[in-house]
């Protein structure tokens, strides 16, 4: 007998758990607070489901077996207050997804990395001609997928928004890369409530299943060793990384990022954590490296846009977080001219003083407000200066630029300030980048 399922939120997480609550038989109901986009709307429509939005009717929802509610949602709102007190489950899309699937998952969170991570690991799997779906957090979206088809792995970023409506789910591997500050405005500025909501991921987790987990990030450490659970470790260390491009994975198993499109120490981290993830759900080792060298990542992560009068342009837009550019500057091996800025997150820019004192020649600050980062740096580089557009950034960059150093994009911060998401900050820069050949 199917079940009234409510759905919180109409965006792209909801659409696809109502998808999926309609293709196992239940009655479903959407209500967003919001104006829903008319794309979804025609998707609801088209599958008779019916919603509303601007609102939320209240006894429409109580009246509902469950509600699934958006990670966009926070748990303090109103309307999910108002359901708590009514005594619904409320779960979240990861979780409805978990108890509507029937193959084995490798759970990937973390504060840096996992986009690179899951891709890898998904492209190790596929490469091999395994059976495997890239879903949650990136690519499509869990619940959507499973409305229309199966895989025996799947793959799944795991945000901490998504990690804290889980209730049941059990990754039969888990990666846990790095618990560094972000989205802390959500924690009540809290990293420690931050790093909870991560480590939801394994709260199931049994001695049939195995976390990989960063052995040199002391948060991640910290909280590892703290839990108590159940689960196999392994542990990235330091003497895993050979050099500046060779990671040592199992056994005999070395594989070589210098042949690949991946740079620096963290994607270094990355490749250990997806290849160990990879021979775990039984990905023949002799295929790994080949796969490394086909991979092609996301946009707007380390990503070489171009050369243009013998300087190297990197779009790291994705960069939204001081760890994140840490890990850029880090894997940089000539002098950097720096674009950097957007809304702060409460950053905190100790970390990469050092690595901006002995890389960086120059900073062009791209924000609204940029206080926090002429306070921080103007002492530090030889030129500093501010801008709001990204014509004017990446022009600025190129003049103080020389023959042999890099352009990077890599923010620190949020974009919402001067750009639509991240995404529309990396592609002005390409498109500017690739607008200098024409000046």
């Amino acid at each position: 007998m199917g079940l009234k399922v409510g759905v919180l939120g109409a965006g792209i997480s909801g659409i696809g758990a109502a998808l999926l609550a309609k293709s196992r038989g239940h009655e479903v109901w959407v209500s967003d607070g919001m104006e829903i986009k008319a794309e979804r709307k025609t998707i609801l429509e088209q599958h008779k489901i019916p919603f509303e939005e601007k609102g939320h009717q209240l006894e429409r929802l109580v009246a509902c077996d469950i509600i699934i509610k958006s990670p966009g949602i926070a748990n303090t709102s109103e309307i999910l207050q108002a359901l708590t007190d009514a005594g619904k489950e409320i779960i979240g899309e990861i979780e409805w997804a978990y108890r509507n699937a029937d193959g084995k998952i490798i759970g990937i969170t973390g504060s840096n990395g996992k986009t690179t991570t899951t891709g890898l690991c998904h492209h190790f799997l596929q490469a091999a001609g395994m059976d495997a779906a890239k879903v949650g957090n990136v690519g499509e979206g869990f619940c959507h997928f499973l409305a229309e088809h199966n895989a025996a792995w799947y793959v799944c970023e795991l945000s901490s928004f998504q990690l804290e409506d889980v209730e049941t789910f059990r990754p039969r591997i888990g990666i846990l890369l790095n618990i560094t500050p972000d989205h802390l405005d959500r924690y009540e500025y809290s990293l420690d409530k931050y790093a909870d909501a991560k480590m939801r991921m394994m709260r199931n987790m049994t001695e049939e299943d195995t976390l990989i987990y960063n052995a040199m990030d002391p948060v991640t450490v910290a909280k590892v060793i703290g839990a108590e659970s159940e689960e196999r470790l392994w542990s990235i260390r330091e003497t895993d990384l050979i050099g500046d491009d060779k990671v040592y994975v199992k056994d005999d198993l070395v594989l070589d990022l210098s042949t690949s499109r991946l740079m620096g120490r963290h994607n270094q981290v990355n490749v250990i954590a997806a290849a160990r993830a990879a021979l775990l759900a039984g990905c023949p080792a002799e295929s790994l490296q080949s796969s490394l060298e086909s991979f092609v990542n996301e946009s707007h992560r380390m990503e070489l846009v171009g050369e243009h009068e013998g300087v190297r342009y990197i779009n790291d837009s994705k960069a939204t977080n001081v760890d994140a550019v840490y890990y850029a500057l880090g894997a940089m091996k000539t002098p950097v001219i720096w674009i950097v800025g957007g809304q702060d997150k409460g950053n905190d820019y100790g970390p990469i003083m050092d690595l901006v004192k002995n890389k960086v020649k120059a900073i062009i600050c791209l924000g609204l407000d940029n206080k926090k980062l002429i306070d921080a740096f103007s002492t530090e580089v030889y030129f500093l200066s501010e801008t709001t557009t990204m014509r004017e950034a990446v022009r600025r960059a190129a003049s103080h630029a020389s023959f042999g150093d890099t352009v990077l994009l890599s923010p620190a911060c949020a974009s919402f300030d001067l750009f639509r998401d991240y995404k529309d900050r990396g592609d002005q820069f390409k498109n500017e980048v690739n607008a200098l050949s024409h000046v």
